[in-house]
């Protein structure tokens, strides 16, 4: 087989392969073994059919064109290898010449990673929010404590900001009930913006057993994107009442003694989290940094392909109903023409840094070891709420899981810039990533941000 390959773009080449016939001999003799034992010929047992009886019955032609679509996924994939082309997304394969018994000729167009100069890491710098703790910040934690903490009790008055209620919910709209948008017994903290817009405002005020109309729009179901009169109606209302903070609540809440050590163990918690947004910041603006200096073509289809997948969930919501999801964008101030449009821009920037990504941890030589990949896989599972065991069976079953090794590859070998760049703080003075990122040698993975930020919230 002989093929070469020209560059149309600097995403996209064409493979041209010849494949002389009698390198087709193994496609051949599979395919009258197969076609054997689907076809019967009186006198000869199924599968001993010789090949001149099977080609006399159904044609030369039709063992020809078997053959041919047979041989050529594997001979795509020979001249890939070959031609030592790093391509991404599916061919688009046409036979340019068929011989019967001379040659068989294809050309194969398809999108190819492009060359990408990548810059000297040592000469990036980027400036992020210093990590500043302030007496607020422990406070706010110490009153979340003692929120976990508080008890509910029954009050004789009207709904203030807090208070924790029981409603009932109803919805009309054009005057017609809503069903879907009924409910009674619901528990609500007011104030938290958890539910309907406009909601809390129209609860503030009202007593138990008393009710009030306000108009919001529906965001789900068959009215979503419409205006519709909702009434609520309070049955119970309860207030907060939380423990005063002191040793003796130390000694509740925490392994601590007196609140002085809770304090100074609430601080050390703040600044944790604030290091790992910190850490956030940095990786975000050395990636967007990279971006800005760094010149990646992009391959349409792949961009496309993004923006198809992103669409067809969008739409999918409202059963594939574009007349209802033009409504949902128009309730919420936008346009399909916008949603096009923000939708393109981010699958271009998404193709951008994955391009960016692989380039660089080619470069670098970066390698994603079973542990790194199995956290990955934990740490998803843990935030999508499923076992390790469900997670990687959805994964594969949607064939994913070549998808979440590329993250981890990319996310080690961004955090392996970061640990060669310069950082400063708003204060000017010198971050050191190693602790987040690791050293140039020895790279953090991209999710111990976020399982510290995780660990720290716990």
């Amino acid at each position: 087989m002989k093929s070469t390959v020209e560059q149309l773009s600097p995403t996209r080449v064409r493979i041209n392969v010849e494949v002389p016939f009698e390198e087709l001999k193994p496609d051949f003799d599979r395919a009258y073994k197969a076609l054997a034992k689907q076809v019967r010929i009186p006198g000869f047992r199924p599968g001993k059919a010789p090949a001149k009886l099977l080609e006399a019955r159904l044609g030369r032609g039709a063992i020809l064109e078997q053959v041919v679509n047979d041989a050529l996924p594997g001979r795509y994939s020979e001249a890939v290898t070959t031609s030592e082309v790093k391509v991404i997304g599916q061919p688009d394969i046409e036979i340019t010449k068929i011989e019967d018994g001379q040659e068989l000729a294809f050309t194969a167009e398809v999108d190819v990673r492009p060359e990408i100069t990548l810059p000297d890491y040592e000469s990036i710098t980027v400036t992020v929010d210093s990590v500043t703790i302030g007496d607020e910040d422990i406070e706010e934690q110490l009153q979340s404590l003692r929120q976990r903490f508080g008890t509910l009790t029954g009050v004789e008055r009207a709904v203030q900001e807090g208070d924790f209620v029981s409603i009932d919910l109803s919805a009309t709209v054009d005057g017609e009930e809503v069903p879907e948008a009924a409910t009674t017994g619901l528990s609500h903290e007011v104030g938290s913006g958890q539910l309907i817009e406009g909601l809390d405002e129209a609860l503030t005020g009202l007593s138990a057993g008393e009710s009030k109309d306000f108009t919001s729009t529906l965001v789900a179901g068959e009215h979503a994107g419409k205006d519709a009169v909702i009434t609520v109606t309070v049955q119970t209302v309860k207030e907060r009442e939380l423990p005063e903070a002191d040793d003796e609540f130390a000694q509740l809440a925490s392994e601590f003694d007196t609140l002085d050590e809770l304090k100074a163990d609430l601080r050390d918690r703040v600044e944790r989290v604030k290091k790992v947004q910190q850490a956030g910041e940095i990786r975000d603006k050395v990636l967007e940094t990279l971006l800005e200096q760094v010149e990646v073509p992009l391959p349409d289809a792949v961009v496309q392909a993004e923006i198809d997948a992103v669409t067809h969930d969008a739409v999918h919501g409202f059963d594939h109903d574009e007349a209802k999801f033009a409504e949902s964008l128009e309730a919420q101030g936008s346009t399909r023409e916008e949603f096009d449009s923000d939708t393109k821009e981010a699958a271009e920037k998404s193709v951008r840094t994955q391009l960016l990504l692989d380039a660089i941890a080619e470069a670098e030589g970066t390698q994603v070891g079973q542990e790194e990949l199995t956290e990955r896989i934990l740490f998803q599972a843990q935030r999508y709420g499923l076992s390790p065991e469900q997670f990687i069976q959805q994964v594969q079953q949607a064939g994913q899981l070549g998808a979440v090794f590329a993250d981890v590859r990319r996310g080690k070998a961004l955090a392996g810039v970061v640990g060669r760049v310069t950082v400063t703080d708003s204060e000017g003075n010198a971050v050191d990533t190693t602790e987040m990122f690791g050293g140039p040698e020895d790279p953090a993975d991209e999710d111990t941000a976020a399982e510290t930020a995780a660990a720290s919230a716990e």
